[in-house]
Formats: structure tokens, sequence, C-alpha cells
């Protein structure tokens, strides 16, 4: 009996969720999923949001609107969506305070009128994370369920019917990576007010040179192979050949050896805020401050 009561149990919760899902056609190729986050707004991937108009929403039970975007933030793939008509059903967000390893979860799609779900647990719950392109995820979040094709955008349900966060599978390699609640929040209240992410520029090209002995810990940094005219960094004084060691002047130091260190470094909640680089230049190690503006 106990396993029944919780098949029905875990059903039902799907069944309650099921109008806050819906399906997204934003490209040319199959659609995806979307978590309803306002009355007349839905949360999605950005990968898989090709189109900023023309874009249609399928709800629950087979309706169908025009949507377009409000904005989108590559760094942490989410896109929001606006939705004609309103009256959308938002369903209850769920923070992760209460969320632990082995707990059940379901990962929910919708194909057409039909909702999809796949069951698992929490495999990984970790500390803040920053993606490959510099966003920061508020927690790690991944499970063992089996992300069917079309679960982007869809949401990852407690076994209370609280959404625990949107899952994506472009921020990992292989499997299916949740964005969590908090981040969603963060993000989709952020592109409502600006319609887009602000994000600090430095405005340098780099690669990655290995260093020579004695200079630094480190076996990399990153070399300056451009400068942007009119720059953060050309304002500061960065120039050609400098090879860039460090941030700091942050929350945590950076050390910068590849090209995602210091897109990771590079967070939105540093705009107009000054910091420090290590530079090596002509063989000496040198700081050089710099006040990060905003990506125009």
């Amino acid at each position: 009996m106990a396993l029944q009561d919780l098949s029905e149990s875990l059903a039902t919760s799907l069944e309650t969720l099921s109008p806050s899902l819906v399906g997204v056609h934003a490209r040319r190729r199959y659609g995806v999923s979307g978590t309803v986050w306002t009355d007349d707004t839905v949360v999605t991937t950005h990968h898989t949001t090709e189109r900023d108009e023309d874009i249609t929403i399928q709800l629950h039970g087979g309706e169908t609107r025009s949507a377009s975007l409000i904005g989108r933030d590559p760094t942490t793939d989410l896109a929001l969506l606006k939705v004609e008509g309103g009256g959308l059903n938002a369903p209850t967000w769920q923070g992760g305070e209460d969320v632990r390893v082995g707990h059940l979860v379901l990962m929910a799609g919708r194909r057409k009128e039909n909702v999809r779900a796949s069951l698992g647990i929490v495999s990984t719950l970790g500390e803040s994370w920053h993606t490959r392109a510099g966003g920061h995820i508020r927690r790690a979040l991944r499970t063992d369920a089996q992300p069917f094709r079309g679960f982007s955008g869809g949401p990852l349900v407690s076994a209370s019917g609280g959404v625990l966060g949107v899952n994506t599978s472009a921020l990992s390699r292989g499997g299916s990576t949740t964005i969590p609640t908090e981040t969603v929040e963060r993000v989709a209240k952020t592109l409502l007010e600006h319609g887009r992410m602000p994000r600090p520029y430095l405005g340098v090209g780099v690669q990655p040179v290995r260093l020579p002995e004695g200079y630094s810990e480190q076996r990399t940094g990153l070399l300056l192979i451009s400068v942007a005219p009119e720059s953060s960094g050309a304002k500061a004084g960065l120039v050609l050949g400098d090879t860039l060691l460090e941030l700091s002047g942050t929350p945590r130091n950076y050390q910068l050896r590849h090209f995602d260190d210091l897109q990771a470094a590079l967070r939105e909640d540093l705009i107009d805020q000054e910091v420090t680089f290590k530079v090596l230049r002509g063989g000496e190690v040198r700081e050089v401050n710099v006040t990060l503006s905003e990506r125009s």
C-alpha cells in the first residue's frame, strides 16, 4: 500500500502542475517545454529559443497562444517569454533549502497536449557555481531522472508538487542540469526590468599561454591579444602582450588560467566596481586596477 500511495501522490502532484507546464515552439526543430512564471510570462531555455517573435505557446488542454521574447540570458541558459492574453496558472516555486540528496523528484515536459515525466532522485546537491559563459548558478542540482527530448525548459518537481527549478541540457556535457528556483527568480526579475542581463565588460581578447617558471604558482595565464579602444581594460592601462594572472577585489580571488576562468570571474554584480588584476608585463608582475563598465 505504501508504494501505491506514493505512486498516487506523485501522479496527483504532476496532474496539479500540468496547467503550469506549456509547450514552446521557438525554433525550426521539435518544440520544447516551458514553465509558467507569472500570469502572462513563461520561462524556458535560451538555447532552444531561436526566434524573438513568432513564438507559439501550447497550453494545457491544447489551446495555442502567440508569445514574444522579453529577454534572454545565455550565461544561465534562461529566456523569458510574454504570452498574449495572460491568465496563465503559475505553479508553486520552491526553494532548495529543504531539498536533500536522495529525495524523489519528477522531471516534466510537454509534447503537444501530453505531459511527460521521468522519475528520479536528487543525485547531486552542492554549492553555487559558474557556467562556462560566466553565469552564476545558485546551487548545483542534478538528478538521475531521464531527460527525454523536449524536456529543456520544463520543471523539476518535488514530491510535494513544488517546482525546484528549470531543466536544461545545455549547461553540462551529457545529461541534464536543473537551474534552481533562486537563480530563475533572479534572472527572470532582471529580464522583466531590463530586457537583458547586465554584464561587466573588460574589452579584451585573450588566449591561454604557459608561464615562465618562477613568476606564479599556476602554469598558465591569459595573454591579451586585443584590447578594445575606450573599453574598461584600455582605460585602466591594459595593453597588448600583458598576461592576466589573477583577479581580486571580489568576494573571492580568481586565478586566470583559461578563458572560462575570466568569464566566471566577470560577474554581473561587479558592474561599476573596481577590481584588481595581477598582470605579468615585461617580465615583472604588477597590479592594475580596473573599474568595470557595463557591456552595451
